[in-house]
């Protein structure tokens, strides 16, 4: 099949990977996509919706690769408030929200490097330590509030830092959230849980009613950490690189 779509430029991605970069976006009216014009780049993303399978196929005529499959999510905030798991009494009980500061950028970006290994971010499209620098950038971003508007922490008793939560406030009672990870060493200790918990009440606070976040599908994990809170996965779809 003819597939028609405008590539464009991801001019950040470019600069920060070191690799000319492009994503396809769809359209009836745009041009046929031929491999001329997909070979300006070193490297073209896709994301398709994962029942659109003849794009699918028409792309990987045309070169491309399967990457990774991602699933978004969305959590009722005000469907919570009147569950069991997370009443308004509990929302009361939580502790204080604490927001990462500037002090707190290097040990941050050192998590997410370290955590953040397995992504879309891969061999051989990209560098071995690529996707840990990204997803140190972003955390970076997000306590600077350039990216993300807000980054949570979780400490111990001491003042440790356990895990951390990325927000981002998209308006119309809407966010999205960015990054979310335990501290190594920190794991089946219910951080995740208690991150998930920290959100929650950031999106009470600023009269958040709906909470979004995307996860890889062979993230099993993640994925059962959103739905036992209550979220219902709205759509999966695929991720195609050519390059």
């Amino acid at each position: 099949m003819f597939i028609h779509a405008n590539l464009e430029p991801l001019v950040w991605d470019s600069r920060f990977f070191g690799l000319s970069t492009a994503r396809l976006n769809f359209s009836p009216e745009a041009a046929v996509l031929t491999a001329a014009r997909l070979d300006k780049y070193a490297l073209v993303q896709a994301k398709i919706p994962a029942q659109q399978t003849p794009i699918i196929d028409g792309l990987s005529a045309l070169g491309f690769s399967l990457v990774e499959g991602e699933a978004d999510l969305l959590l009722s905030i005000e469907a919570q408030e009147n569950t069991a798991a997370y009443t308004g009494k509990q929302l009361q009980a939580e502790q204080k929200l604490i927001s990462a500061k500037p002090q707190d950028i290097p040990e941050l970006r050192s998590v997410a490097s370290h955590v953040f290994t397995a992504s879309r971010f891969r061999s051989p499209w990209y560098q071995p330590d690529d996707s840990g620098r990204f997803y140190a950038a972003w955390v970076e971003k997000a306590v600077l509030g350039t990216f993300d508007h807000e980054c949570l922490l979780i400490n111990d008793e001491h003042g440790k830092m356990m895990g951390f939560v990325t927000l981002r406030n998209r308006g119309s009672h809407e966010a999205r959230i960015g990054l979310l990870a335990a501290v190594p060493g920190h794991h089946h200790q219910g951080i995740g849980k208690k991150l998930m918990s920290a959100a929650q009440q950031w999106c009470q606070n600023h009269q958040i009613q709906r909470l979004r976040v995307a996860t890889q599908i062979s993230n099993i994990t993640a994925l059962r950490l959103y739905t036992r809170r209550g979220a219902i996965i709205e759509s999966t779809a695929y991720w195609l690189y050519r390059g």
